[in-house]
């Protein structure tokens, strides 16, 4: 299954691109797994393994934070246009809606000062502050702001810690039994991410440092979870919202997120989700990415995904190159992929 995309992998990986990789392709009812490389490299070397347990970074936006939004919006307890004030009057704006920070078009001006030296009340407090900029609505940007308010808001509608909210609402009912939050000591099994400034190499410790400080409270960052836990949440899209015999989300609420649903409708954002067109007839992908080397990439028409779970920031960071490498893993999968559909 896709030999062309594997081999690419594997030529990045020898260059260095990342140490090792988990990849999942699914067609219909069939799974490709792979696992290629090292785990770790730093201090000590570790094999990679089809069950290690990988800091996903911004995945946590879609597979938590958005689903329970649309969880949320399908029981009516919100709307996409209503603004986050309404719903949590500590934000000090009142036209920044829930649309605009799930699609990334508030142009919401991040800058907090001493962000870095700031405890988790603090920096909260500094986020329901931000304003709007002079393109919101009209431009996308992505940024983490949106979703750790969206966090926020789900804490005052559950009452309860984001990430308990998560649990109950994504991790047990989508029996994502490997997936959680904030792991204990000792780490083993989990993927290391960067080396730190005094030689320390990050493992079980968030690698976002925002999603570090607000820890339980993060809607940004933060999840812990492997290829089978994630295989189950693609599987749920791909089933248009079916858990076994159990309605999860709507089919229409998956559908919906197919369509461009910025202001404009030309941002090519869904809620939550990074919109891609296939090769094929341009039908829709949804997509997301993770800034520790991950991304999911789903075609909920044609019942596939391709999920890449990497540890490229480790042991040390090299974003702007790691991009490129990134784009052109996507494309080769996707140029592959219309070729074995025209068959």
């Amino acid at each position: 299954m896709y030999p062309e995309t594997l081999r690419l992998i594997e030529k990045k990986m020898q260059e260095g691109v990342f140490p090792g990789a988990v990849l999942g392709f699914i067609e219909g009812q069939e799974d490709g797994i792979h696992v290629l490389g090292n785990a770790q490299v730093e201090p000590t070397t570790e094999a990679m393994r089809e069950e290690d347990l990988f800091d996903v970074a911004s995945l946590t936006k879609v597979v938590c934070t958005t689903t329970v939004m649309l969880k949320l919006e399908e029981a009516d307890k919100l709307a996409w246009d209503q603004p986050l004030h309404e719903l949590l009057p500590e934000f000090q704006n009142e036209i920044i809606t829930l649309r605009h920070l799930l699609t990334h078009t508030s142009d919401i001006q991040t800058y907090i000062p001493n962000r870095d030296q700031l405890n988790a009340e603090e920096l909260r407090a500094a986020y329901l502050t931000l304003q709007p900029g002079a393109e919101l609505g009209t431009v996308v940007k992505y940024t983490d702001a949106g979703t750790i308010l969206l966090g926020f808001l789900i804490e005052e509608l559950y009452q309860k810690d984001l990430i308990e909210v998560f649990k109950e609402e994504v991790l047990a009912p989508l029996e994502m039994t490997d997936s959680g939050f904030l792991p204990q000591p000792p780490y083993d099994g989990i993927v290391p991410t960067q080396k730190q400034a005094d030689g320390t190499v990050l493992k079980g410790i968030t690698h976002d440092p925002k999603a570090r400080v607000l820890a339980e409270h993060a809607g940004n960052a933060g999840l812990f979870t492997n290829l089978k836990d994630l295989s189950k949440f693609a599987k749920m899209y791909l089933n248009l919202g079916r858990v076994r015999d159990m309605i999860y989300l709507h089919d229409k609420t998956v559908q919906e997120l197919l369509k461009d649903q910025t202001p404009t409708g030309k941002g090519k954002r869904s809620i939550g989700w990074d919109l891609k067109a296939s090769p094929v007839d341009q039908s829709p992908l949804l997509f997301h990415t993770g800034y520790t080397g991950t991304f999911l990439l789903l075609d909920v028409v044609k019942k596939s995904a391709f999920i890449f779970l990497s540890n490229r920031v480790h042991p040390e960071d090299h974003r702007a190159s790691y991009v490129a490498q990134r784009d052109e893993i996507l494309s080769c999968y996707l140029n592959e992929r219309a070729r074995l559909y025209r068959i």
